[in-house]
């Protein structure tokens, strides 16, 4: 006896199993609704049964939807069935595109990958973090078992925004319930629960390339709790010392990537890309020029270099040391001489400017700055030099009512005495009348807006069954308010239309009932060849629901013949 399929939400056919790891299973599944085959990742039961797990895993999951690239597996969907108000037990999962293919860890399982082939897989994940780095999606989980090689060799990137969530690697550490990674790969900010961002992908891509390139990872423990501490605090081999065979030109690139400080390895993927491709094109660099590097990321002995660090900071923070310098820093000598030279500068430029200045005569007079003064104040500061003053009033924005814009002639204008100076005096700001617009046409409104010195803004329609369409029925602004001109003025129009509903399956009663009262004209209309029911029932209409023109005669078609 067959066994009926399972089948999620009712959509995806849930088939044979193709891969699990430590907290998830991965299904062969088909999408019934589109007809396309799928791959479905259900959380493990136990797991499942965490809320808190179930939310990050729902939230992360709809973020890695949202991205599309082509060296990056699709996640199509993602479902909680326990949240539905059936009440189901079933687990989480995922429905992604459904890739045939390797396991870039497959790959690696059988010994160094050829360099052309290391560059190109890495090229492919670096080309796949840039594009989610600038989406603002850190991946946290870059490892082999989450790369896949598809048959036509091309680079896919998995688990996309769910790697705190979903690992399918045992060898793990967790946070309280929070998964940070796989040990082998993660950075040294994740090993020690540090906030992580991009950089962090690139460190683990960095242990990619080392393993492809030697066949082994560069951290090896007994546990996971070992290789965290190496990835802290060990300084890596470069690979060529592990494998002859492996290009010099790319231990730089690989040393840099393993950074123990993120500031130190790559600012992003393009950076890490064009690096890569550039050493791959470029001359290898030698043992001493390697040796140099290595010393520079990790320091000659990184507990060592750790400890340095700590006595310098004691030493910068500590507060009971006494001054033993006898006089100022050499700089501070140096600036004051500096400041001096300007300050003398200074005064003879000014004792120059002062005796070049032309003589002015005794009987002229100097227009002073009046801008922003109240105009009493103005006129009687230009009674007070002899100078008569002429009041213009000038509508301003930016000058309090009753206060000077400005003079003319302007301030430092030299004038005789009983010459005339107008003064500019605001009115303050300048307004229009809002005109009355509701019920005109929206032409007719926009007309009136541009007569007034007025900017028609956003047209909003709303559905009113006593209105003609195109008819104002709010504005932004009221009428007979006073506005600055160019003020921009919303409207809100009738549509013209209103919103039918289905009232397919209604006794005719109350179809014509609704119908009627959104303003439209019912039409009953017998049919003679279907049975009639008793009340008569609704069977079709003449028009579909939704918006249609008010007014609009609406065919309300129900049976009518007798039953044989």
């Amino acid at each position: 006896m067959s066994t009926e399929p399972r089948v999620l939400a009712g959509r995806y056919r849930v088939d044979e199993l193709i891969g699990h790891g430590g907290m998830a299973k991965v299904y062969r599944g088909y999408d019934l609704t589109l007809g396309r085959a799928v791959a479905i990742k259900i959380l493990d039961p136990e797991l499942a049964r965490d809320t808190a797990f179930r939310t990050r895993f729902r939230l992360e999951a709809q973020s890695a939807s949202r991205m599309s690239h082509p060296s990056i597996v699709r996640v199509y969907d993602a479902g909680d069935p326990s949240t539905a108000d059936s009440g189901s037990e079933e687990p989480p999962y995922i429905v992604m595109e459904l890739i045939s293919g390797t396991l870039l860890k497959d790959i690696i399982a059988s010994g160094p990958v050829p360099v052309e082939d290391a560059v190109r897989y890495v090229d492919g994940i670096l080309e796949a973090l840039d594009y989610s780095h600038r989406a603002g999606v850190v991946h946290r989980d870059i490892k082999p078992g989450n790369v896949m090689v598809t048959d036509k060799g091309q680079v896919k990137v998995m688990d996309f925004g769910i790697a705190r969530a979903v690992s399918d690697s045992s060898s793990t550490v967790a946070e309280t319930t929070q998964i940070i990674g796989t040990a082998a790969y993660f950075s040294p900010e994740q090993a020690k629960g540090e906030p992580v961002d991009a950089r962090a992908d690139l460190y683990s891509t960095g242990v990619v390339l080392y393993e492809l390139l030697t066949g082994r990872q560069p951290f090896r423990g007994e546990s996971p709790v070992a290789v965290a501490y190496q990835h802290v605090s060990e300084t890596p081999v470069p690979p060529t010392e592990v494998n002859e065979a492996s290009p010099r030109a790319l231990d730089p690139i690989v040393l840099r990537a393993l950074a123990k400080d993120p500031y130190q390895r790559y600012p992003d993927a393009a950076h890490f890309r064009a690096a890569l491709d550039a050493a791959v094109a470029g001359r290898a660099p030698s043992r001493k020029e390697i040796g140099a590097l290595t010393s520079e990321l990790y320091g000659p002995s990184p507990r060592q270099a750790q400890e340095t660090a700590r006595s310098l900071r004691q030493l910068s923070t500590d507060t009971t040391m006494a001054r033993t310098q006898s006089g100022p820093p050499v700089a501070w000598v140096w600036a004051g001489v500096a400041l001096l030279i300007v300050l003398l500068a200074s005064i003879l430029f000014w004792v120059v400017t002062i005796s070049m200045r032309p003589d002015v005569p005794t009987t002229a007079r100097i227009v002073p700055d009046l801008a922003g003064v109240s105009a009493e104040r103005a006129q009687e500061d230009l009674g007070e030099l002899d100078l008569t003053a002429k009041l213009v009033l000038e509508p301003s924005s930016e000058i309090v009512e009753g206060n000077v814009i400005r003079t003319d002639p302007e301030a430092g204008t030299s004038l005789e005495e009983g010459d005339s100076v107008t003064i500019y005096v605001s009115s303050g700001k300048e307004t229009v009348v809002v005109p009355t617009l509701e019920g005109l046409s929206l032409e007719a409104a926009k007309a009136a807006l541009k007569e007034a010195g007025l900017e028609p803004g956003t047209v909003i329609q709303r559905s009113d069954k006593s209105l003609a369409a195109d008819t104002v029925m709010e504005a932004s602004e009221e009428a007979d308010s006073e506005v600055e001109p160019g003020t921009v003025v919303n409207l809100v129009v009738a549509s013209g239309k209103v919103t039918l509903t289905d009232v397919t399956g209604w006794t005719l009663d109350a179809a014509k009932a609704e119908v009627e009262s959104i303003g439209l004209t019912a039409a009953p209309v017998e049919l003679q060849d279907c049975t009639a029911t008793s009340p008569p029932t609704i069977v079709s209409m003449s028009a579909a629901p939704g918006d249609v023109p008010i007014g609009s005669t609406i065919e309300l078609r129900y049976c009518a013949a007798a039953a044989g």
